[in-house]
């Protein structure tokens, strides 16, 4: 059975659309519903029902598609295995946006100078994003926020963050959150630490990145809680009134995670690398 074929399947099934699917898999309708009719010509059963806002699967369909995510992941993890047999000649680095502006530049200096014969791609996104990559084989490593709680997933090194609750020196912070957007890990623990302190009836701001965050803060817009590493990064550190934040209220570390089964050759390397520039 064309494994191609099953690809195409499975994703048709994920999103009950020949045309989301097609464009999942970048490729046109036409070419979708081809592939479709030759699977089940293959098979002889029809997979889909045809309905007006997309299609659902058969039963044969609902039989099928276990067994055919399973074909597919597979050939995955084959073509992860096999594309670093012999040695890892790339790697494939997810990051937060967080982590990116504290530890990947000096991660990526390091890789350079101790192993230049990698080619590095780098792709960021949330920690959601993130792990949906990694189980997919899209990404060989990824930073994200807190443990991987999923069972394919190892943790390859940890990494601590000092957070800081941060307010304004000049004025009286209103009681607004500041955050990157909703999903953030730092935004969820400001609204944590909000609940620490006694505060529920506030606002929730989202902004379009962590250096515009601190200047709103600063104005006196709202507060927050980010990595010292971000504040000091930016220059904010003796702009802002900053309280340290208790491990005991919020924590949430910075984890260098892989695939059980797609782990880098390197890996040895990565879980000692030392990121402080």
């Amino acid at each position: 059975m064309d494994s191609n074929l099953l690809k195409v399947f499975v994703e048709v099934a994920k999103k009950k659309s020949i045309s989301l699917a097609a464009k999942k898999l970048k490729v046109t309708q036409t070419n979708v519903s081809l592939r479709i009719k030759q699977l089940e010509k293959n098979i002889s059963f029809e997979l889909f029902h045809r309905v007006p806002k997309g299609v659902l699967l058969t039963k044969e369909g609902e039989k099928l598609l276990p067994l055919a995510e399973e074909i597919v992941d597979k050939v995955k993890e084959a073509t992860s295995q096999i594309r670093n047999i012999k040695k890892q000649d790339s790697l494939i680095i997810g990051s937060t946006y967080s982590n990116t502006k504290m530890r990947l530049i000096p991660l990526l200096k390091k890789l350079n100078k101790d192993h230049c014969e990698i080619k590095l791609e780098l792709v960021t996104n949330n920690t959601i994003a993130l792990t949906q990559m990694l189980l997919e084989y899209k990404v060989d490593i990824a930073f994200i926020n807190n443990e991987p709680k999923h069972e394919n997933l190892i943790l390859l090194k940890k990494f601590d963050n000092d957070l800081l609750f941060i307010e304004s020196k000049k004025e009286a912070s209103k009681k607004t959150i500041l955050g990157h957007e909703g999903i953030c890990a730092f935004f969820n623990a400001s609204k944590i630490y909000y609940e620490y302190l006694g505060i529920s009836d506030y606002e929730v701001l989202e902004m379009a990145n962590f250096e515009v965050i601190l200047a709103c803060v600063e104005l006196g817009m709202g507060s927050t809680i980010l990595p010292k590493s971000i504040v000091q990064r930016y220059g904010y550190l003796n702009k802002v009134k900053i309280t340290k934040v208790d491990k005991s209220i919020v924590n949430i570390p910075t984890c260098l995670v892989c695939r059980k089964n797609n782990v880098p050759k390197i890996s040895t390397y990565l879980k000692k690398v030392s990121l402080d520039e």
